[in-house]
């Protein structure tokens, strides 16, 4: 997977937005894209506009090396807690457990967060890549037969366990893969939650806040959440696929057609949006700073 640079971001363009029926029910399933199919990009568009997540199929990644990076980070996970923990401290990089962030969210999780010099992997990125470490994240949610974290949201009752509790992802996209445990939910545009059934074959895809803003509020960051199971551990890992950090952040000109009346957003750089990012609780909405009139 590559993060855009600049050059390519800028020629970006949409097809024709399609009318909105307000009175048309979302389905409830989530979308699936093959990506070997003609009509690929298309439904990829239709999904990130309804839903801001979709499930890709024949992604061309070789099973086998998903496999080892889950049993790699089975093998991590299962050290005793003093070996983890020389991995440092997550700051914001390394091992953390329960706490997520500095603003006092916690969860019924474990987790690796790296910073991958693109470099190190891949000698044709182009030079715009210098500045723009990947971030790959490992969860671990073990079981939890306790209910000492659980949901507060007001569409669901409180015997829910959260593992990580709802948010959106700030970059421009975000890349999951998960062993065959549930818990992965997203938030619907009608106001439900949707739970997403695992596939340990397949990436799912979730639009990030960045990529709103590109797009002028047309494809949703899409609010999701972890509940942990009782039984069975669940594993993900995610690639976040952001800009590099002096990256000015805006609506393209190819959607809004030059005409700065028409931004809902402000402009700003990655470094701006990730540090006001850091500062903030894990459910609140951090596009809110950045509007210029209000989202649809």
């Amino acid at each position: 997977m590559v993060t855009l640079s600049k050059p390519v971001i800028e020629q970006l363009s949409l097809p024709p937005k399609t009318p909105n029926n307000n009175n048309k029910m979302l389905p409830s399933v989530i979308p699936l894209i093959d990506l070997s199919k003609p009509d690929s990009k298309a439904l990829i568009v239709k999904a990130c506009e309804e839903f801001g997540f979709f499930k890709v199929t024949n992604h061309g990644v070789p099973i086998e090396f998903i496999s080892r990076l889950e049993r790699e980070a089975t093998k991590f996970f299962s050290l005793p807690l003093s070996d983890k923990q020389l991995a440092a401290p997550p700051n914001p990089y390394g091992y953390g457990n329960n706490k997520i962030g500095n603003n006092g969210d916690v969860g019924w999780i474990e987790y690796l967060l790296m910073n991958i010099t693109p470099q190190l992997y891949h000698h044709n990125l182009p030079s715009s890549f210098s500045d723009n470490p990947i971030e790959f994240r490992l969860n671990h949610y073990p079981p939890c037969p306790s209910d000492q974290f659980q949901c507060n949201n007001n569409n669901n009752n409180n015997n829910n366990i959260i593992g990580f509790g709802e948010h959106t992802d700030p970059q421009i996209i975000s890349v999951l893969r998960s062993n065959n445990t549930c818990g992965l939910e997203i938030f619907l545009q009608d106001g439900n939650w949707l739970s997403v059934p695992p596939d340990q074959h397949s990436f799912f895809f979730n639009v990030g806040d960045s990529l709103q803003v590109m797009t002028n509020g047309r494809f949703k960051s899409v609010r999701h959440r972890v509940k942990t199971n009782k039984l069975k551990s669940r594993i993900s890992m995610i690639y976040f696929g952001g800009p590099p950090m002096s990256e000015r952040i805006g609506p393209l000109a190819s959607i809004t057609g030059g005409d700065d009346e028409t931004s809902l957003y402000k402009e700003f750089t990655w470094f701006e949006y990730k540090n006001s990012a850091y500062k903030s609780r894990l459910a609140d909405n951090r596009l809110l700073r950045f509007q210029k009139i209000a989202a649809s």
